[in-house]
């Protein structure tokens, strides 16, 4: 069985859940040192030790996914490459028909709060156009940008390269070319 443990802000409530983990006879344990950002290097590297018939045991949902849609689509990822699930904590275990059936309860419910957030930007869109707003990003330069711009401009005519002027302004190249575009000056850099 492989496990993967998030590692806990006390050093005792990670001792447990490992404790916990070792009773449930697991065999090899992922603590991942990275609580927050979008990069697990743990998780990624169970994922890519685990083979068809493995189990994959949490001490709950929660150290598994940051989300209920991440959780759902990792716990359907193992469906599909015939890998079992368990929750020691919330009792779910996907071997059984009983877990199956909670888990799909739990993609429900994540359906079911993805469809009203939907209806909810939906709603908030229309009431916004209906007072005359509209939504997305502004068009065109912030002030801030406008002076990077007219700057980027000034030392464009000075001669200096798209790398020199994005070094100098502090951006990108690109960003560089955008902000002469917009300024009017055609890009021959």
């Amino acid at each position: 069985m492989h496990e993967f443990v998030l590692t806990a802000t006390q050093d005792q409530v990670l001792d447990m859940q490992i404790d916990e983990l070792k009773l449930a006879k697991c065999q090899q344990i992922f603590q991942e040192k990275i609580s927050s950002g979008k990069e697990r290097p743990q998780l990624s590297k169970m994922l890519e030790m685990l083979r068809e018939g493995d189990t994959v045991v949490v001490y709950k949902l929660d150290r598994l996914g940051r989300s209920l849609r991440e959780l759902i689509n990792l716990i359907a990822q193992f469906e599909e490459r015939k890998i079992a699930f368990v929750s020691l904590k919330d009792a779910i275990d996907t071997s059984t028909a009983q877990g199956r059936f909670f888990l799909n309860i739990f993609a429900s419910l994540a359906e079911f709060e993805r469809d009203i957030i939907r209806e909810r930007t939906k709603a908030g869109l229309s009431a916004a156009r209906a007072r005359g707003r509209m939504g997305g990003k502004k068009k065109g330069l912030s002030p801030e940008a406008i002076k990077k711009a007219e700057t980027a401009v000034m030392l464009y005519k000075e001669k200096k390269t798209a790398e020199e002027i994005a070094a100098i302004i502090s951006v990108g190249r690109t960003t560089v070319y955008r902000y002469l575009e917009a300024m009017g000056q055609k890009r021959v850099l």
